[in-house]
């Protein structure tokens, strides 16, 4: 959610065929030396998730036409709000491999992550995975000194309603995901609850280009306010003062993402966001010293194996 493909993402976090979209949303996971030190449960979770995240890029067929399972890689670079208010990038890149599994039950694509539960011509329920790179409290200038801002994963259940047909035969689906966030960094601790009701529009041209543009809130518990925008006593300084969170709307999002195939077996994705938190609930924190702030991304997938069998919906 922080920063957030897709705070998501996050934003991985977490633009496209669906699967581009959280990308953004988790607006992406990369791994950096200083930034992240791992465990290894805690980096394979990681691997994990970034390769659900950018299996989404793979998908130049339909669903329908799609192999039951792909097995590849991707790399992707990733410019960041650190959180929403910050005035603050964090750039990462990274490259990883990938696993998609589009079973009727069990999947591992487009944001799910174990379980669709119940799909048909108007609705989905699933099991939705955003996320977001984390960042040291050295390199956030209004946090030094503070608690580290980890890399923040979300799961929780989700729902889809596709809404109709669009402009140039695309389509319209709202979206509404509840999902706890986790710190992986803090042995993935549990930081609260985060919704983040969508409005989402996708189109595929006849030249091969699929894009999509979203508009979304995200809302937050007292927890997760408090991850990002409480200062205690402790961490109280003449430039920024004690601040007593509140739960509420955290910002305002609107984001886009593309994704075309360059060749059988590979495809360009990117995305982009803008945050703002006018108006939001904890917008006079010392924290927040930036009221609007942008997310951007670009990668390359490649599929080195797919399954002949085809995925059945």
């Amino acid at each position: 959610m922080s920063g957030q493909v897709s705070l998501a993402d996050l934003r991985w976090w977490h633009v496209q065929s669906d699967a581009e979209r959280n990308l953004s949303a988790m607006k992406a996971f990369h791994l950096d030396r200083h930034a992240f030190q791992f465990s290894a449960p805690q980096l394979s979770a990681v691997f994990a998730m970034m390769a659900m995240a950018a299996s989404q890029s793979l998908q130049a067929q339909t669903e329908t036409s799609a192999p039951l399972w792909e097995v590849g890689g991707f790399t992707v670079g990733v410019s960041q709000q650190a959180y929403p208010g910050s005035d603050q990038q964090v750039n990462r890149s990274l490259a990883l491999p990938l696993f998609v599994y589009r079973g009727e039950l069990l999947r591992a694509d487009r944001e799910t992550a174990g379980i669709r539960a119940i799909r048909n011509s108007a609705f989905e329920l699933d099991i939705g995975v955003a996320g977001s790179f984390g960042a040291r409290s050295e390199e956030i200038e209004a946090r030094r000194g503070m608690r580290e801002l980890g890399t923040l994963v979300e799961f929780g259940p989700r729902l889809k309603w596709q809404l109709g047909t669009g402009p140039g035969n695309g389509r319209w689906r709202a979206e509404l995901p509840l999902r706890g966030v986790f710190d992986l960094r803090d042995s993935a601790a549990y930081r609260g609850l985060a919704f983040e009701p969508k409005l989402v529009f996708e189109r595929q041209t006849r030249e091969g280009w699929r894009y999509n543009a979203s508009l979304a809130a995200i809302i937050a518990d007292l927890r997760l306010a408090q991850t990002f925008y409480e200062v205690n006593e402790f961490e109280a300084t003449p430039l920024r003062p004690e601040f007593a969170a509140s739960n509420g709307l955290i910002a305002w999002r609107l984001a886009a993402s593309f994704s075309r195939n360059l060749a059988p077996d590979w495809r360009l994705f990117g995305f982009a966001r803008v945050d703002t938190v006018a108006g939001a609930a904890n917008e006079n924190s010392p924290l927040v010293r930036k009221t609007t702030g942008t997310t951007m991304g670009l990668g390359i997938a490649y599929t080195w194996q797919r399954s002949t069998q085809r995925a059945s919906e």
